[in-house]
């Protein structure tokens, strides 16, 4: 299966799901929250679509992410969608499609190695810019 041929709705919705198995394993593993209250509380801030949009807005600005991977979140950020949804503007779940739609190429190609540097890249955005910018 060609991912650049698929859907890039579709790279979205598998990247969302790969993506919040990543949180998880960090919130658990990691940061050793165990209360089940905090650590919904906490995946939030690590999966909304406001922090998914900042940090593609982010990693565009600093290069941490290729023309090519730029051209995949562009796909599934002008892909059309027509969910409407309560809590963000349509501009920033867009933008979340794009990065969830990456992260569901770059699994679909096998290439862990590079969701886990973006992962990486991500928590450190979160965690320092959350408050500020998110």
């Amino acid at each position: 299966m060609r991912p650049e041929l698929m859907n890039p709705l579709v790279l979205a919705y598998l990247g969302d799901g790969i993506f919040e198995v990543y949180v998880r394993e960090y919130l658990i593993v990691e940061k050793e929250i165990v209360k089940p209250d905090l650590l919904q509380k906490e995946a939030i801030r690590y999966v909304s679509a406001k922090a998914q949009a900042a940090f593609m807005q982010e990693a565009m600005c600093n290069e941490w992410v290729d023309e090519h991977e730029i051209s995949i979140y562009k796909r599934g950020r002008n892909a059309k969608n027509t969910r409407t949804m309560k809590n963000t503007s349509v501009v920033t779940h867009n933008q979340s499609s794009g990065f969830e739609a990456l992260i569901g190429h770059l699994y679909l190609l096998k290439k862990t190695e590079r969701i886990e540097e973006l992962f990486e890249l991500y928590k450190k955005f979160v965690n320092e810019a959350v408050d500020q910018v998110i």
